[in-house]
């Protein structure tokens, strides 16, 4: 288990869930980056910046 950091929600981890894997909160709909396994930690996912073909 694991915490949404933006609204709180408790999380559940697959067992096979690595580390940088992106997931969304069932209660808020962020977007959630997996950043430790042990003990189960999440960030916001950082906003994919669009690089416009540079």
């Amino acid at each position: 288990m694991s915490e949404c950091p933006v609204c709180s929600a408790q999380i559940t981890l697959a067992s096979d869930t690595v580390v940088g894997e992106l997931l969304e909160c069932p209660d808020c709909g962020s977007e959630l980056e997996v950043t430790e396994l042990n003990p189960p930690t999440l960030a916001e996912a950082p906003e994919s910046e669009e690089d416009w073909g540079e």
